[in-house]
């Protein structure tokens, strides 16, 4: 596989169109996203007092709002730790007391590049959120009832899924 055609450039998204050979042999184009600069995707999942904290943030490829993580591109040269004490004290106004890693996991594949860092965290309060971030509203709900949320279809957002599945497999949602 070569390096695609560059279909668009700005200050966040680069979209190439990539030549590839399929397995059976044939020619084809596929898409490929990637972030303009080089900082690493984090999503945190806050906890304040045991519950989760969830953002009614706007999306604007579904043109919808979606319950969701926290999740920005981060700080080049920073610790993934570091980013997201970033996240929660630039959008939700939080200091934090802990930072617990959950891997990374690929939001679209078919699509997206750059794998997502996953981390839970627990804060103190919710302070001030960045409304300018898009984000309506904050709401705290019980680690099951943020399960309850992803079953029934309420959150969609895959990172944020992804995030209850693996805190709730460390033990991380009593």
């Amino acid at each position: 596989m070569t390096e695609g055609q560059v279909l668009h450039r700005d200050e966040d998204r680069l979209v190439l169109e990539d030549p590839v050979i399929l397995p059976g042999g044939q020619h084809a184009r596929r898409l490929r996203l990637l972030a303009a600069g080089p900082g690493p995707q984090v999503a945190v999942l806050p906890r304040l007092k045991g519950d989760v904290v969830l953002t009614d943030r706007f999306q604007h490829a579904t043109r919808t709002w979606h319950w969701e993580i926290l999740r920005s591109a981060g700080a080049e040269g920073l610790a993934g730790t570091d980013n997201a004490v970033g996240q929660l004290r630039d959008q939700l106004g939080a200091s934090v007391s802990e930072v617990i890693g959950l891997g990374q996991v690929h939001a679209d594949a078919d699509v997206l590049a750059e794998p997502v860092w996953l981390y839970a965290a627990r804060i103190d309060a919710v302070g001030a959120v960045a409304h300018g971030e898009a984000i309506r509203q904050v709401c705290t709900v019980l680690f099951a009832e943020a399960e309850e949320m992803a079953m029934t279809g309420q959150i969609t957002d895959a990172p944020t899924i992804a995030a209850l599945f693996r805190a709730r497999r460390t033990g991380l949602a009593g």
